[in-house]
């Protein structure tokens, strides 16, 4: 692959992960004149969401890994102002949010499922206690409610501009 080949580059909701500001300037100069990035991510966590399924699922998670969730995995606009500043800082130009939101039923392996991605792998429980960890989250939702998400997906757009020889 040469210099300045690529059209796009897409990141995803990995991207709190990361040392956005290097992979940012890193990723600058192989894109061509006029291509573009994305930066997507995928709204307020599971287990920090405004219902009472949210909340019971919270402190689940809380007793289980022993720590306080508050983090919100690089989804919140403060997080998503910080990325367009480094964009911007990287040299990307016309960098601007567009959003869609929705929100859909959840069956509860969808809402475990979900759950299991976004623990960190150290902190995931093993195969032979996901069955544990599964009951300990059903046992913890309310029974009657049904798990609504409600889903803000943000994309951050940039271009590269003129590039100077």
């Amino acid at each position: 692959m040469g210099e300045r080949s690529l059209a796009l580059t897409v990141i995803g909701q990995a991207l709190h992960w990361m040392q956005h500001e290097e992979l940012f300037r890193a990723v600058s100069p192989l894109l061509r004149v006029g291509g573009g990035i994305a930066v997507i991510s995928n709204g307020t966590p599971l287990w920090l969401q405004d219902s009472a399924w949210s909340r019971a699922l919270c402190g689940c998670l809380e007793e289980w890994l022993g720590i306080t969730l508050e983090a919100s995995c690089g989804t919140s606009s403060r997080d998503r102002l910080r990325y367009a500043q480094a964009l911007e800082s990287a040299g990307f130009v016309d960098v601007r949010e567009i959003v869609v939101e929705y929100s859909g039923e959840l069956t509860f392996d969808q809402l475990f499922g979900g759950v299991c991605s976004a623990i960190p792998a150290d902190q995931l429980p093993g195969p032979d206690e996901r069955a544990v960890f599964a009951e300990r989250i059903r046992q913890a939702l309310p029974a009657d409610e049904r798990f609504t998400e409600h889903v803000r997906v943000s994309t951050l757009v940039g271009r590269v501009g003129v590039v100077d020889a």
